[in-house]
């Protein structure tokens, strides 16, 4: 498979904001330092969108493994929660990601969107000392 190349412009505004336009659709969105980091937390921080871009990732190939294995999970709400460490530098330090089925899996059903988060291409391109933790939850029960 050839590379493949996606051109994402980012332009400094002042006051620790950032446009963001997205080079293939033209979307654009304003990113802020956080609150904890000298930003008032207006938009997004960068730090946010990897736990977004983990997450949306993680959702995206689980519905992609569904259609490819003829069943449906259209309906599946997730969240990611990310916490900042200071030790031994400031960085990422857990991203917790809850997935909220519309109905309960079978066996093989749940293997697969389990098997997701470990090969989602953002979660591999995170540094392993990040800790990634996953809770799966399903309409009428818990995991």
């Amino acid at each position: 498979m050839g590379k493949h190349i996606v051109r994402i412009d980012v332009e400094y505004l002042g006051d620790l904001h950032c446009r963001i336009t997205h080079g293939p659709s033209g979307q654009q969105f304003l990113t802020d330092a956080p609150v904890d980091n000298q930003g008032k937390g207006e938009f997004i921080s960068p730090t946010d969108l990897l736990g977004t871009a983990s997450c949306s990732c993680i959702v995206t190939i689980m519905g992609i493994v569904a259609k490819n294995n003829n069943f449906d999970i259209t309906g599946l709400k997730a969240y990611v929660e990310k916490e900042m460490v200071n030790d031994p530098y400031r960085r990422i330090g857990r991203l917790t990601m809850y997935f909220h089925f519309p109905r309960k899996l079978n066996e093989k059903e749940f293997a697969l969107m389990k098997n997701v988060v470990n090969t989602c291409p953002v979660t591999r391109s995170i540094s392993p000392d990040v800790e990634i933790v996953t809770h799966f939850t399903f309409e009428g029960n818990e995991e």
